[in-house]
């Protein structure tokens, strides 16, 4: 693909804009560490929520659905969209709770919620999983993308790509923290979702409009897989799929939401999520914000990349060479950009893709610098120093997680490998992570537990490839979540639970449901604002319905099925509504944070 001098100037304008909020920002962000990782915990729920939603559009996101949708359908696309009832429980189950927490990082947490040496050594290795291995893990997948993106269409090498990008966005974050990160993303997520939406309108046409489309794809059905049955624009596989097995899809929605890790989705949140609650400039703020989180996120934004995935399904019948003259399934979009994206966009669509991978990284490099700064060097090397000290040392840790960053993107080959590999990783894990707020027996060793067992596991069935079929990540999933399950309960019950003046300090601080508190709810000071669990599921339920609603309603309003799409969009407007009425009926004063936990 070829670039005009205009393309060129619209990509190098856009990188200045980016350059110049963050120099915009880089006073303010350089304050303090609370205004660096969390822009003084005043952010409005739009910018919490917008921010979120970028993040997650990173430049893998639209390849990674390209590949799921090339081997496993529309129905492929339920590996992410089963956690809706994770994001969704994270809503109206955990957001409040983890604004009150007080805490600067989700692994600080850790020794709110626990105490003694199995905390310290929990929140070092947390630190080192979620700021080292697991972030690595995503940063080197979008790095990946993004060379994929920049090789097929601009034919530049792996290592020139990223060095460039990655060098750009780590010094605007390196600059101005968080807040450069929250506003870029503003605009970030304005060029690639608006330039996501013409790349479908363009791939609709050149296969003829929806409805050859349908046609076209009818035949590909006969022939997928010997003609074994099912539809690749089928929402939910039967028993009889032949694109999505149906063991695959029970998995997913049965066990992987609750059970395992998807970036976004954490079970009883965390990660960027965290971050951005934290920064919300109050509890009802950070709830509305994770709602519009999830909603964008679910709903609105699959459809223009899956139109684009099905056009290529069309376009490219043999599928698409990589530069390594590999097939390639996930590089469908790229070539579709490139063949039919009328030319004076292509600068644009360029800008889009940057727009995808800047949101994402500076997120990730800021997060991990976080975990780096907060958790380890602040922890356990340095705990004394003053705040500049300490904003200068996220600035080197920024630099440290980027390197990260390039060493994981070399790593990879698929970032919808990349994507399953993360959730085998975690798998068990969850529970022990939703229960941690609402079960009081829950100790440090229930957490270290689970984390040991389920790489272990996970990675054992994978270097060994017990399993090999179609089947293979849900059988890992099957195997890996009893097993960590069984361990960290029997763990939780050999060792001796946290200290009582811990338990009644984190009861005191964060107030959830009593239900798995009465022995420490019996010591804590009385208090209004006790979580209500009845409430809370009545609105995740509600808040289920409302995004799957509307996934599905606009799916089948785009390909012609009206009366099913407006009842589907009914069901979410009703949902909403009832939303929208128990969050302005409990709205309450946020309780102080004070203490060793208090705001920076």
């Amino acid at each position: 693909m070829t670039l005009t001098a205009i393309d060129w100037a619209v990509v190098a304008a856009f990188f200045a804009l980016n350059f110049g909020i963050g120099l915009y920002y880089a006073r303010r962000g350089g304050k303090s560490l609370g205004e660096f990782f969390l822009s003084g915990r005043s952010v409005p729920w739009w910018l919490a929520g917008i921010s979120m939603v970028a993040t997650t559009f990173a430049v893998d996101t639209p390849l990674a659905v390209t590949g799921f949708v090339t081997q496993h359908g529309i129905a492929g696309n339920w590996v992410w969209w089963s956690s809706v009832m994770s994001g969704i429980l994270t809503v109206f189950f955990f957001a409040k709770l983890w604004r009150r927490s007080g805490v600067l990082t989700d692994v600080e947490f850790i020794e709110l919620r626990y105490s003694g040496k199995a905390a310290a050594a929990l929140r070092l290795t947390r630190a080192i999983f979620q700021g080292v291995i697991v972030n690595t893990i995503i940063m080197g997948w979008v790095n990946l993308a993004m060379a994929k993106v920049l090789g097929l269409t601009l034919h530049v090498p792996k290592f020139e790509a990223l060095a460039v990008c990655l060098l750009f966005t780590t010094l605007y974050v390196m600059i101005s923290g968080l807040w450069g990160v929250l506003v870029t993303d503003v605009l970030q997520f304005a060029v690639k979702m608006s330039m996501a939406i013409v790349l479908a309108v363009a791939a609709v046409a050149a296969v003829g409009g929806i409805g050859p489309m349908q046609t076209k794809l009818a035949v590909i059905d006969a022939s997928h897989n010997g003609g074994a049955g099912g539809s690749v624009l089928a929402f939910f596989p039967t028993s009889n799929e032949a694109w999505l097995p149906l063991l695959t899809f029970v998995t997913y929605i049965a066990v992987q939401w609750w059970a395992s890790s998807y970036p976004g989705a954490e079970p009883g949140g965390g990660g960027y999520i965290a971050q951005r609650i934290f920064s919300a400039r109050s509890e009802t703020d950070s709830l509305v914000a994770t709602l519009f989180f999830n909603v964008a996120h679910y709903a609105l934004r699959p459809w223009p990349w899956i139109l684009v995935a099905l056009a290529a399904l069309i376009l490219y019948p043999h599928g698409v060479a990589g530069t390594d003259g590999k097939i390639d399934p996930e590089l469908g979009y790229v070539q579709t950009m490139i063949d039919y994206l009328p030319p004076w966009l292509r600068g644009l669509m360029i800008a889009g893709f940057l727009a995808a991978y800047m949101s994402t990284i500076g997120t990730h490099l800021n997060l991990g610098a976080s975990y780096l700064t907060n958790d380890l060097y602040r922890r356990f090397i340095r705990p004394e120093a003053s705040d500049s000290h300490y904003v200068f040392a996220s600035r080197i840790a920024t630099v440290v997680v980027m390197v990260f960053a390039i060493l994981g993107a070399f790593m990879m080959t698929s970032v919808g490998d990349a994507w399953k590999y993360l959730f085998n990783l975690t798998a068990g894990v969850g529970l022990v992570m939703i229960l941690r707020w609402y079960w009081w027996r829950v100790n440090a060793w229930s957490e270290i537990s689970a984390l040991i067992t389920s790489m272990v596991v996970s990675n054992a069935l994978l270097y060994f490839k017990v399993f090999t079929d179609a089947n293979a990540t849900a059988e890992t999933l099957l195997v890996t979540v009893p097993i960590t399950t069984a361990v960290w309960f029997a763990v939780t019950f050999f060792t001796q639970p946290e200290t009582e003046a811990t338990l009644v300090r984190f009861y005191e601080r964060v107030r959830p449901s009593a239900l798995g508190w009465k022995p420490i709810a019996k010591l804590a000071a009385p208090a209004p604002g006790v979580e209500s669990l009845g409430l809370n599921a009545l609105d995740w339920l509600a808040g289920c319905g409302l995004v799957y609603g509307a996934l599905f309603g606009i799916g089948k309003v785009i390909f012609g099925d009206l009366v099913t799409g407006i009842a589907y969009l009914a069901g979410a407007v009703l949902c909403g509504g009832l939303i929208a009425y128990n969050v302005n009926r409990t709205r309450q004063p946020a309780p102080p944070v004070t203490g060793r936990f208090a705001e920076p």
